[in-house]
């Protein structure tokens, strides 16, 4: 699976200036991927990739990952602490009610679409709102763009919790924002604020999961 990963890297960073900084961006993704002990966890294809939006967006050396290509009856997103190569945390979240049911296959930039928007984030301030504590996100991809705008937040919900997912068979919906469950609130959203970078995906962009089928 190494090898199969290092070779859509070396495909995918192709762009950058040269061989000698594709293979240093490599060895270095590769040595927090490891030291992380994320082989189990996510695919290298994944993980470097937000690594490269970590590099191109990051303010806080941390980084969250959410698979979209997961059902929402699994955990499927990962906090990472870059700095210290170890993984912080593992939690569910939910999608957009009209991004679908168990699996997310519709996504949208779009106001009032109530569907989950695909790129990258960066976790922003902190405030109070009707779901309590909560984080603003700031998109920074065209696919997200319109995040402030659609209030797309990081939250708290029971809907997310997984004991729902024991009754109905699934996490609840919501209007497009990844909500957490209520318990891992605090704890997501201290990780995230100032400046973390948050990378979310679908199979629609990953030609590592599409290879596999």
């Amino acid at each position: 699976m190494r090898v199969l990963s290092m070779l859509f890297i070396a495909v995918l960073f192709s762009i950058l200036s040269s061989t000698t900084h594709a293979n240093a961006f490599q060895k270095k993704a590769w040595d927090i991927y490891s030291q992380a002990q994320l082989e189990s966890e996510i695919s290298f294809y994944t993980f470097a990739k937000g690594y490269l939006e970590y590099l191109k967006h990051g303010r806080k050396p941390i980084l969250s990952i959410i698979d979209y290509t997961l059902p929402s009856s699994f955990p499927r997103m990962w906090i990472i602490d870059l700095a210290e190569k170890k993984l912080l945390k593992r939690t569910y979240v939910s999608h957009g009610t009209n991004s679908g049911t168990l699996f997310a296959t519709q996504f949208s930039n779009t106001i009032n679409s109530k569907q989950t928007s695909l790129g990258t984030y960066r976790g922003a301030e902190v405030y109070y709102g009707k779901h309590g504590r909560s984080l603003r996100l700031d998109g920074l991809s065209e696919g997200n763009s319109n995040a402030r705008k659609r209030a797309i937040v990081i939250h708290g919900a029971d809907y997310a919790n997984p004991d729902v997912i024991t009754k109905i068979g699934m996490l609840g919906r919501s209007w497009g924002c990844p909500a957490v469950p209520s318990e891992d609130t605090n704890v997501v959203v201290d990780y995230l604020k100032d400046g973390a970078t948050i990378y979310t995906l679908s199979n629609l962009d990953n030609p590592y999961l599409l290879a596999k089928k």
